[in-house]
């Protein structure tokens, strides 16, 4: 992978990487401003999701339940990653399996129903973006369509089986913290050169 990306014209984050090369690299491409993020089986930001046994179910792509995974999983979420899960559920029907065209809803709420840090992120992102939805200025059929799937999704993590470790959770509640906040990182970073800049 070094190999591949260097052969590319990017440049390894080399402190980052001998740091957690083991689960997670960067490589940026210092002259065209590009920044590749590369998890190793594990995806681990806000909250963590093994995709060891995932990464082969579509291609190219992880599947969509997983990549919209990634958005929601955001705790201080920005405008960008609401427009990517609006684009994503508008596009793509919530569904039991994990067809190229479908968002896997039954996978979605199991890692809800598994983890109440989760659940509780997914379900105040899911919240909010219903709430912003009128916001976008959308033909009333396509706000329709993104508020009945984000529905069905909410419903289904609210109705899935929970277990004694996560009800045991749930009494805590946000008491005690439930995700965690990915270091701060700036974007595009020339490792190989310290300028005051980078320091």
């Amino acid at each position: 992978m070094k190999k591949l990306f260097t052969d590319l014209g990017y440049t390894p984050r080399d402190i980052f990487n001998r740091l957690h090369g083991d689960t997670r690299m960067i490589f940026n491409d210092i002259t065209n401003g590009r920044r590749v993020d590369l998890f190793l089986d594990v995806f681990e930001m806000c909250h963590k999701i093994d995709l060891k046994d995932r990464l082969t179910i579509n291609t190219p792509t992880i599947p969509l339940a997983d990549l919209l995974f990634t958005k929601l999983q955001v705790v201080e979420i920005t405008e960008r990653e609401y427009r990517d899960i609006v684009s994503l559920v508008h596009d793509h029907e919530i569904g039991d399996t994990d067809g190229p065209e479908t968002i896997n809803g039954q996978y979605l709420s199991k890692l809800c129903a598994g983890e109440w840090g989760v659940y509780k992120t997914l379900t105040i992102n899911i919240s909010n973006i219903l709430n912003a939805l009128p916001n976008y200025k959308l033909e009333s059929s396509d706000q329709e369509l993104v508020t009945k799937r984000l529905q069905e999704l909410q419903a289904r993590i609210e109705n899935a089986p929970k277990s004694g470790r996560w009800k045991m959770r749930a009494r805590i509640g946000d008491k005690v913290q439930w995700y965690e906040l990915p270091e701060m990182d700036k974007e595009i970073v020339d490792s190989r050169i310290d300028t005051p800049q980078q320091k």
